[in-house]
């Protein structure tokens, strides 16, 4: 009978979560005794018999990583997918998906059955988490890192790029190139890595004292596409635009193409990601180039080290970006 109990019937019959009943088996000193104490005493009336892994003997042989996305059909989440996995064959490690479909928050549902698949390490891509959700990932025993994202008080261990310097610096240079009005495209979800881009953004058209522009758009690509044709049938259209995403410039061009405008002679588009989308655009899309298969190996390794308690100099690993001029731009 007690090869059929499992650590969700542990959690349900002492009344607590799956990442307590963790916790009691890997680092009981963290659970306050009357806890640890009923969490136990259930263990031994169910006759629950944790596996190697849950009891975090130092003999096992398998590693496993749970690995949290929002979405997989974007494709740097795929491209990011592919460092990660690389990283984790070198190691032998086994990765575990689980897709929230929620681009907002964690959703408690997907942390829980990482919990309770007892994974060593967990990464994690999400767009926005709240408070409460960092804090949970703070008082976790099992080591976390963000993807291409952060928490606003840097807490987290995390591999991004520096969104704000990347932002400012493409703005600096469609100013250099002449443009007066430069629109960042943006939508209505305020993610931090957005807020972060935006900040970029209005920095360089503050420093030469150019009047900001921010173009708010929905962030389905079903409902942007008519949101696109209405501007451009009822606005000016800027002279160059920043978008917070490739597919989001993508879809901002064709509208200003479908309006009778030219790009790049009349309007410059440029993204933010370098995904494939932007070599199969005409024109191609020129762009903010962020490394994200070596975000994915990067936090992978960072991983690495924290499951297994070696030094760290710093948890926040900032990459390097670059700009990918195409066809988008007269540069």
């Amino acid at each position: 009978m007690s090869s059929k109990i499992t650590i969700y019937d542990v959690a349900r019959k002492a009344d607590v979560s799956l990442a307590t009943v963790s916790r009691v088996l890997n680092n009981p000193g963290r659970v306050k005794e009357k806890t640890r104490n009923r969490v136990l005493e259930v263990i031994k009336e169910l006759g629950y018999r944790p596996n190697a892994i849950a009891r975090g003997l130092a003999s096992r042989r398998s590693t496993n990583v749970g690995l949290i996305v929002p979405t997989f059909s974007r494709a740097s989440i795929s491209e990011m997918t592919d460092g990660i996995a690389d990283v984790a064959d070198k190691y032998n490690y086994s990765v575990f998906l689980n897709v929230t479909h929620n681009e907002r928050e964690l959703q408690t549902d997907s942390w829980e059955n990482m919990i309770a698949s007892q994974v060593d390490g967990v990464l994690l891509a999400s767009d926005q988490m709240s408070e409460e959700e960092v804090n949970r990932l703070l008082n976790e025993t099992i080591p976390t890192v963000l993807l291409g994202s952060r928490d606003s008080q840097h807490r987290v261990p995390a591999v991004l790029i520096d969104y704000e310097s990347a932002s400012y610096e493409v703005t600096r240079k469609l100013i250099e190139s002449g443009n007066r009005d430069i629109a960042f495209l943006t939508v209505k979800d305020e993610f931090e890595i957005n807020k972060l881009k935006e900040a970029g953004y209005l920095k360089a058209i503050g420093e030469s004292k150019l009047p900001p522009r921010i173009l708010t758009f929905d962030d389905k690509f079903e409902v942007s596409i008519g949101e696109f044709n209405d501007f451009f049938a009822n606005e000016k259209a800027p002279d160059a635009v920043v978008s917070i995403r490739d597919s989001i410039a993508i879809g901002f061009m064709n509208a200003a193409i479908n309006s009778g405008l030219k790009v790049p002679e009349d309007l410059e588009v440029v993204g933010f990601q370098n995904t494939q989308y932007t070599l199969m655009s005409r024109p191609q899309l020129s762009t903010v180039s962020v490394p994200t298969y070596d975000i994915g190996a990067v936090a992978m390794r960072l991983l690495t080290k924290l499951m297994n308690n070696e030094e760290v100099m710093n948890e926040e690993v900032i990459l390097n970006h670059s700009f990918i001029w195409r066809g988008s731009t007269k540069k």
